[in-house]
């Protein structure tokens, strides 16, 4: 091997012939030195992954915790009971009847909240995807500004897991629903975070998988769940929360100490040293050879800080970015529209599937087992997923089966629970997608600050979807008002798909301006060839 260790004292590195053949971005940087997937990435992988499980429970928890159980009347009113009025205990006398769990079981028993209206009941639900929104707002652009990937998901643990804790010790309904919102505002950014982090650390080989260990570890999440709950039937709602938050709080102290901060956010934000001695921890030696200068060499040999008028100095710079450039604010509006959809679909079927099982632990498991074979599948063909078409495929399936529970009649609910499975599993594969997507359409200046505001209008489309459930109550049409408005609302937001370009096996851009340039170099080799491709 050449000797390249005065290459280091050279004062025009990047003119070395030696070093043009080494490298040309920084993708190309993290294929070369760490492509080999090392152990080191693959802990630091799988530890930022693990943020998910926490994520997934506290979004399913209320499923439990907030459950209403059943009840039966005391003997002096039986006959009453077994009245019209027996359908509604809340025309029954409260001394007549008794919950057949111990009180402290549910929220619901606790305070008394079944009579109280759906506004009352459902606050602690709304206050937390309340928080989310404006945690993702308010929150999203620390990661691509002054924190960074890393340190916000530390910071987005803990006070998940601190307000969790203090969620145990609820004297009320309000008190209660304010310690949801908390928890919300600090959830909304930990997959986000975790997501980037995971996936800036490797190539675009590796980067499709790694983004779905994330999401395979969200449904163990959601499956933890369950089991918890019942082997803990009977106890206090709030022992659930106590003993998902504990977990949660140790795994920030893990995180702050063992991983590592984004080689292309510290490259980004100018602080090559930092961004060297990462890629040193992580990469294995074997990855750049036996002259260890020549990781030092390449890095030394471009420059990706972003310019002065593009810099992440205050919150909202990354969506002044993402609003200023008209190619990013397209790309941006497609996405979400698109999320929206996916979004009404992912949060509202598992209503309807809910109907499976009497059991609400088996209904839950049932409802997470769906998401596993769709998070294994997309793991193993995510390298060979082309984004649009397969978005455009799954999105259309969902939407149509949607449409065709509608269609099925009551007396084939066997058929109909099976449309139903395949219609989530579609819309839980086209989630998975799109967040992989998402992140390869934006450039890491405002990689993180795009992926949430995608994810925002996911559970806004969430938030959405219960109330034409609701609706739904009392009315006889099959179900049109759910998955028929599911259905449709899916199918034309999954249209938008056709205006975002491909992005599988295309490198990943770290400023606006070099991925301005790749899509201009995009539309001239397409003109070129007479292709049509959007620029967006």
């Amino acid at each position: 091997m050449a000797d390249t260790s005065n290459l280091l004292n050279s004062n025009d590195t990047q003119t070395h012939p030696l070093l043009e053949k080494i490298v040309k971005t920084f993708d190309e940087i993290i294929e070369r030195f760490i492509g080999n997937f090392g152990w080191a990435q693959l802990l630091q992988v799988i530890v930022v992954s693990f943020a998910w499980v926490f994520e997934a429970q506290q979004t399913f928890i209320s499923v439990f915790a907030d459950a209403e159980p059943t009840w039966h009347c005391i003997d002096p009113y039986i006959e009453s009971c077994n009245s019209t009025m027996a359908s509604n205990l809340c025309k029954l006398p409260r001394n007549a009847w008794t919950w057949n769990e111990p009180i402290q079981t549910s929220t619901v028993s606790e305070w008394d909240l079944s009579c109280l209206g759906p506004v009352i009941a459902g606050l602690p639900t709304s206050s937390f995807f309340s928080g989310c929104l404006l945690g993702g707002l308010f929150l999203s652009t620390l990661a691509d500004s002054s924190l960074g990937r890393k340190n916000l998901l530390v910071i987005s643990c803990l006070m998940m897991s601190s307000s969790t804790f203090l969620t145990a010790f609820s004297p009320n309904i309000w008190i209660y629903s304010i310690l949801r919102f908390i928890t919300g505002f600090g959830r909304a950014t930990i997959s986000t975070c975790s997501l980037v982090l995971s996936t800036e650390i490797v190539g675009k080989s590796r980067r499709g998988k790694v983004g779905i260990i994330g999401f395979i570890c969200f449904t163990l999440g959601f499956l933890s769940l369950p089991a918890m709950a019942y082997f803990m039937r009977g106890s206090s709602w709030r022992m659930l929360y106590i003993l998902t938050s504990i977990p949660t709080l140790l795994y920030s102290v893990i995180v702050h100490f063992m991983i590592y901060e984004s080689p292309r956010w510290l490259m980004v934000q100018g602080r090559k040293e930092e961004a060297i001695n990462t890629l040193k921890s992580i990469a294995s030696p074997d990855s750049y050879g036996t002259d260890k200068n020549l990781l030092n060499i390449s890095l030394s040999g471009i420059d990706i800080s972003i310019n002065p008028e593009q810099s992440n100095t205050d919150l909202y710079s990354s969506i002044k970015m993402l609003w200023d450039k008209k190619w990013a604010f397209r790309r941006l509006s497609a996405a979400m529209l698109v999320s929206f959809g996916v979004g009404m679909m992912y949060y509202g079927i598992p209503l309807g599937v809910g109907s499976l099982a009497s059991s609400i632990y088996l209904s839950a498991t049932l409802n997470a087992l769906s998401e596993l074979p769709s998070s294994l599948i997309t793991y193993f063909l995510i390298g060979r997923l082309r984004r649009r078409s397969s978005m455009l495929f799954f999105t259309m399936l969902s939407g149509g089966c949607s449409i065709m529970c509608v269609v099925i009649q009551e007396g084939q609910q066997g058929l109909r629970i099976g449309i139903e499975l395949v219609s989530f599993f579609s819309v839980c594969t086209a989630f998975n997608v799109l967040l992989i997507y998402t992140l390869e359409l934006f450039p890491t200046s405002v990689r993180s600050s795009a992926l949430s505001m995608v994810k925002q209008a996911l559970v806004f489309g969430g938030i959405l979807s219960p109330i034409f459930i609701a609706a739904e109550r009392g009315v006889d049409d099959n179900g049109f008002l759910s998955y028929g408005v599911f259905g449709l609302v899916i199918l034309g937001c999954g249209l938008f798909i056709l205006c975002l370009p491909e992005t599988r096996g295309e490198i990943i851009c770290d400023t606006m301006d070099d991925e301005e340039e790749k899509a201009n170099n995009i539309i001239v080799k397409a003109f070129d060839k007479k292709i049509l491709v959007p620029y967006m």
